[in-house]
């Protein structure tokens, strides 16, 4: 009998190794060129190229879990159906979130020891709980809002905590504004990344997207851990209040001049409690300006969570320009991506020169965008308004940081992070109810969100105005 010789598998092997060298080699030069871009400006050796990688990492699992929830409690049901689901979720995940605003700030004032502890145990918890989720995802039964309730609340409590620790890392020379925009910039690459990943997954079964954000969040509980110890060091520091009071602004300057005054003999000692006394009492202001910014930020976020869940319902019911809903919807996402970079590219070129006149434009530009569609409601000014939101969202965001860094005296600025954070993600909880509630009438939804960037520009543009008056003397109380 003649043997049949077969020579298929030793060259199929020698080009899959091939193919295997070549993606790996490509996975090493990308690995090297992100590491050389996060480690440069001395963000290597500050720590803070770990937490621009760490939030990368943190908006890769969110975009899992976001394309793995979209598509059960989103578009596997029927319209009306999909959007009393969504509104149950936005109900029980962000009314205990909205309920415990006002004591995360102070929470965190008492954590400041642990906060490295605190972000990898979101990292986890989210990670155990996408674990959950894929094991009901498929029937999308009321078992899996508990979960997201989880999931969502723990997504919010690291952001917070980001916030506070961003000062702690910057290297020398690097203002807020900048190393901002890198975290920030950091994320929306890797949301960019991870979304086709997750589109990927979810062909092959809709838990599969979960099972990623779990390997994808345990990833980021070790990367937490891995953070410089000065994270954790609460040196320093003392906790704020979101109030203009002028008095408490003067009185948290004295103190920091108080604190920094040379001690000889025993004044400096009374004066050194005296300080001590006045932080431990509250009185730390941010003052005016970032009070006012904190207020048209607020808008500006309300109206990102009224587009984001609004639009996500008007679109699908009503899709525009002869497009089919998953189309209109995709042009909606792909113009807030493309404004929220393009604001954040902007924020680090103009270095947030002038940051209230910044706020104050954006906010105009806001308010015509949406009041153009209001009247035009269409394809292209849909579009428009979003990417005009995205800009000046990121842009305003900047700005704040900016007025953080310039009026806030250095001992509270971690705290005043932590804080005004916490108030904006309360704002966007808002801005979605609103969205959420509203009838899918195109034209009133551009009104509304008209109406909430027309409420935070008219409580904040006085004071903006008048703290870019005053720029010259706030900087004086810089610590």
């Amino acid at each position: 009998m003649a043997r049949t010789v077969t020579a298929g598998p030793g060259p199929a092997r020698r080009a899959g190794r091939a193919l295997a060298g070549g993606v790996g080699r490509s996975v090493q030069a990308a690995v090297r060129r992100v590491r050389r871009s996060t480690h440069a400006g001395g963000a290597g050796e500050s720590g803070l190229a770990k937490l621009i990688e760490l939030h990368a990492v943190n908006s890769a699992g969110d975009m899992m879990i976001t394309v793995a929830l979209a598509s059960t409690v989103f578009f596997s049901v029927p319209s009306g159906q999909a959007r009393g689901r969504v509104a149950l979720y936005l109900l029980i995940t962000m009314a205990p979130f909205a309920l415990l605003a006002p004591v995360i700030g102070p929470l965190l004032d008492r954590m400041q020891h642990g906060r490295r502890a605190a972000m990898a145990a979101s990292m986890m918890a989210r990670a155990v709980l996408a674990w959950t989720m894929a094991g009901v995802i498929s029937t999308a039964g009321l078992g899996l809002y508990p979960a997201a309730l989880g999931v969502l609340v723990a997504s919010k409590a690291y952001g917070v905590v980001r916030s506070a620790v961003v000062p702690r890392l910057l290297p020398g020379r690097t203002t807020l504004v900048k190393a901002n925009s890198r975290v920030t910039l950091a994320g929306l690459l890797a949301t960019a990344v991870a979304a086709p990943m997750a589109g990927g997954l979810h062909a092959i079964g809709p838990q599969w997207p979960l099972y990623g954000a779990f390997v994808i969040f345990t990833c980021g509980a070790l990367l937490s851990i891995a953070l410089p110890a000065k994270v954790d060091s609460a040196r320093g520091e003392a906790k704020a209040r979101l109030t203009a009071d002028e008095e408490a602004g003067d009185q948290a300057a004295g103190a920091t001049d108080t604190v920094a005054a040379p001690k000889t003999g025993k004044e400096p000692a009374e004066e050194g409690a005296g300080a001590s006394n006045r932080k431990e009492q509250g009185l730390l202001g941010v003052g005016p300006s970032v009070l006012h910014a904190l207020q048209a930020n607020g808008g500006l976020r309300a109206l990102s969570g009224f587009l984001t869940m609004f639009l996500a319902f008007m679109l699908r019911e009503h899709p525009l320009g002869g497009l089919t809903p998953a189309m209109s919807l995709g042009v909606a996402v792909t113009a807030a991506g493309v404004g929220n970079g393009l604001g954040t590219a902007l924020g680090a070129w103009l270095k947030a020169r002038g940051p209230e006149v910044i706020i104050t434009a954006v906010m105009l530009c806001a308010l015509s965008a949406a009041t153009i569609a209001a009247s035009w409601f269409g394809l292209f000014t849909v579009a428009a308004v979003v990417s005009v939101a995205g800009i000046s969202q990121a842009l305003a965001k900047l700005s704040l940081d900016a007025l953080i860094q310039r009026d806030v005296p250095e001992e509270v600025r971690t705290s005043a992070f932590a804080r005004s954070e916490t108030a904006l993600q309360l704002s966007w909880v808002v801005g979605g109810g609103i969205g959420i509630v509203l009838p899918l009438n195109g034209s009133l939804g551009m009104a509304v969100a008209a109406a909430l960037v027309l409420v935070g520009f008219a409580l904040s543009v006085r004071g903006l105005f008048g703290g870019a008056r005053r720029g010259g003397t706030a900087r004086a109380r810089v610590a």
